[in-house]
């Protein structure tokens, strides 16, 4: 029999290291699923890890709660499923959260939330009613990124701090966002060349419609990041 707490410390290390790719969710997911009689308790490390770890990771996690979910149903187990709804205004609060520091996440906790929906683990009026309640956390004008210079802090530690009413993130975790949300763009388009005949004008839509960063976004950020580093270098 597995050591309750060894199965609890390889969950938490799979959730903290989650990339934007598929199999970086599906091996955290199929884990979670082998030690099925412990789902309380790894449920329990998803919600531990949405409130300790950076919004770049949070993210992640909310990419694997889809996986999860569609995995789980699969697999017919569906406590994990009815958790994950009993839990879905905790787990979109962290994801982001309505100081506003997880503005940049909205987008994709839309994105992830529509895929629930297709996948019947959550009903179109709790979709529409979170989203409405996400609004204001997009746009909420009173904060705004700034960069903040890298220093030992630890990869999985939030490196944020609020000055002059601005929120700063560590530069690394905008770096990483950028790559990530690369990878999940990059997926996006991968999902629409294996459609074929006339659905693929509407995936292109739709693509058009929820892609969270496009070709001058990263040019921007690339440029900014290059003026950034020569004052931090001045």
């Amino acid at each position: 029999m597995a050591d309750p707490f060894e199965v609890r410390m390889r969950f938490t290390m799979q959730l903290q290291h989650l990339s934007a790719a598929v199999a970086s969710s599906q091996r955290a997911a199929q884990y979670a699923l082998k030690f099925r009689d412990m789902d309380e308790d790894l449920h329990s490390c998803i919600l531990e890890q949405l409130e300790r770890n950076n919004m770049n990771n949070r993210a992640n996690i909310m990419s694997f709660i889809e996986h999860f979910c569609e995995l789980a149903t699969k697999e017919n187990h569906l406590n994990y499923v009815r958790m994950i709804q009993r839990d879905i205004l905790i787990i979109v609060d962290a994801v982001a959260p309505a100081d506003g520091s997880g503005a940049a996440n909205v987008k994709h906790v839309r994105r992830v939330l529509q895929g629930l929906q297709d996948k019947n683990v959550l009903s179109s009026e709790t979709v529409t009613e979170i989203g409405a309640a996400l609004k204001e956390r997009e746009t909420n004008p009173s904060h705004v990124l700034d960069v903040e210079a890298p220093d030992n802090t630890s990869e999985t530690t939030p490196r944020v701090s609020k000055a002059n009413g601005n929120i700063r993130v560590d530069k690394r975790q905008i770096e990483q966002r950028i790559e990530e949300d690369r990878e999940r763009n990059k997926r996006l388009r991968e999902s629409m060349w294996t459609v074929s005949g006339d659905h693929r004008g509407e995936l292109k839509q739709s693509w058009d419609e929820i892609s969270d960063i496009g070709d001058d976004d990263f040019l921007g950020a690339e440029e900014e990041y290059g003026e950034r580093q020569q004052m931090i270098t001045a």
